[in-house]
């Protein structure tokens, strides 16, 4: 006499997908470049000047901020030449490290 064998399937504990620590998220994708606008067209000269000065002058604050450089005190204008020239951007003028060191100070 045969006899049906009667076969189950168990079923397999899922895996719960392990958690990526924090730092590892952060950097996992690659950040992608900004896409470049046009300036708008018709501003007076002295616009264009102060819109990339301030650009430059945030560049720079961010640099320092990640090299620990945390107060406008210890941002002398030799080092925010050096960190200009660390990031490959023309050395600033004095007036952009003044603006480098007032960012530094609204921004921490």
């Amino acid at each position: 006499m045969a006899v049906a064998a009667l076969t189950t399937l168990t079923a397999q504990p899922q895996r719960r997908p392990q958690r990526k620590s924090q730092q590892e998220s952060l950097f996992a994708t690659t950040p992608r470049p900004l896409e470049k606008k046009a300036l708008p067209a018709g501003q007076p000269r002295e616009w264009y000047i102060t819109h990339n000065r301030r650009l430059k002058a945030m560049r720079l604050a961010i640099a320092l901020l990640d090299s620990g450089v945390y107060h406008p005190a210890t941002a002398d204008n030799g080092r925010i030449r050096t960190a200009a020239d660390r990031i490959g951007v023309h050395p600033p003028s004095d007036t952009t490290c003044r603006m480098v060191r007032a960012l530094i100070r609204y921004g921490h």
